[in-house]
């Protein structure tokens, strides 16, 4: 019989072959714990190896598909990896070729959640001491969030309620997608940047654990973390959390939350300033009258002394008390003089009118409608300007909507 003889290279062909008209081996998924893992960064690909307790197999991942792996990949991590088995020809031996690998009974995104969140804690991005309090009578705050979606107005609708002299600026991103990260992380720093802002909320509505990803990625909390201004995370639900939620200085559970948790009750100040006015008024009079009753008092036990020299000496107690009883209601009017001013302080910081006085102004429609946006109103449509000295009645002639870029 007669023997083939064959190259080593051309048996290598040949098993290549084979290998690859396999259709078990096109295409298949394998569990084993990763081994002498290497990620080559000027390549970006990924070469380990595969093993179980009763053999091993090499591996490699082009960086195409490594890029899209949501987790760091690491040696005694127990895996799947789907993709087909080859003959590398030059060396004659056979590999897996991964597309795709994912924790073995873990979610990839939870497992790329925990190690992120260990390594930014690690690096001090969550320090308790690092968070600071929130402004009580904030004058701007900067919203970054969709300009489309619903937390928006679920903000702006709690801010005009509670605390409509508030001046709000939006920072508009994309919450979701492949461009949603860069968009927040450079919003963030905007924001904070632009030196109008005493507060800033980021979030964004409910979602997967998917559509929130973009809150969880290192660039939005490093951000975060060096954000001029506090950050308050407003993303999804009170049961969503995201690596945003440790970095801010405050976690709101909602953007409904997050704006009441931004804002004083302009209703509650009112009625503050109001007892403050009150208490200052009735203590005045109660000072007023004693004063009264004690000057009384005097006169009546002068009166009743009748020896000239008794009259001469009670007249003297009597200008010696009326001394001390006017430096007393002085003092005492002065302190509450004090009390009063202050109170008028805190009433005019918060006042429209103090805003007004600033050259800002405010825009009314017909029927007494705060206007927000220039996409309000029509030509024709008649408005009223209030100014700090007086109002303008208008009626508009064209409207022009400032684009926002996203």
């Amino acid at each position: 019989m007669n023997e083939t003889t064959i190259t080593v290279s051309g048996l290598n062909r040949y098993l290549k072959a084979k290998f690859s008209s396999d259709p078990h081996l096109s295409s298949i998924s394998v569990q084993g714990e990763l081994s002498n893992f290497k990620h080559h960064i000027k390549s970006g690909h990924f070469y380990f190896t595969l093993k179980d307790e009763f053999g091993s197999i090499r591996a490699v991942m082009f960086k195409s598909n490594a890029m899209r792996v949501p987790f760091t990949p690491e040696d005694g991590m127990k895996v799947i990896v789907r993709g087909s088995v080859q003959v590398y020809e030059r060396d004659g031996i056979y590999q897996i070729y991964c597309e795709t690998m994912v924790p073995d009974g873990i979610g990839a995104l939870y497992l790329a959640f925990e190690q992120r969140k260990k390594k930014l804690e690690a690096a001090g991005l969550f320090d308790p001491a690092h968070k600071r309090p929130l402004p009580v009578y904030p004058q701007c705050i900067g919203i970054v969030t969709s300009k489309t979606g619903a937390a928006l107005q679920d903000i702006l609708n709690i801010l005009k309620r509670r605390y409509p002299l508030v001046r709000v600026i939006l920072f508009p991103v994309l919450v979701q997608g492949e461009g949603a990260p860069k968009s927040i992380a450079a919003a963030i720093r905007e924001a904070s940047a632009c030196g109008l802002l005493d507060v800033m909320i980021v979030g964004r509505g409910g979602g997967s654990m998917e559509d929130l990803w973009a809150f969880n990625d290192e660039d939005v909390a490093y951000a975060a973390y060096e954000s001029r201004v506090p950050v308050v995370s407003a993303v999804g639900h009170e049961v969503d959390f995201t690596i945003l939620d440790f970095v801010a200085d405050l976690r709101a559970p909602t953007p409904s939350a997050a704006a009441e948790l931004c804002s004083p009750d302009i209703e509650i100040l009112r009625d503050r300033i109001a007892s403050l006015s009150g208490q200052l008024v009735r203590l005045f009079e109660h000072q007023a009258t004693q004063s009264a009753q004690r000057l009384q008092v005097a006169k009546t036990k002068l009166a009743a002394l009748s020896p000239e020299e008794r009259i001469k000496s009670g007249a003297q107690t009597l200008d010696t008390l009326k001394t001390r009883l006017d430096i007393a209601a002085s003092h005492r009017f002065e302190s509450q003089t004090k009390r009063l001013a202050a109170a008028a302080r805190t009433l005019d910081a918060v006042s429209p009118l103090k805003v007004l006085a600033r050259g800002y102004s405010i825009t009314m429609m017909e029927h007494d409608e705060v206007l927000f946006s220039a996409g309000e109103v029509l030509p024709g449509a008649r408005i009223r300007t209030i100014l700090s000295d007086g109002e303008l009645f208008s009626i508009v002639q064209e409207t022009k909507q400032k684009a926002v870029n996203t």
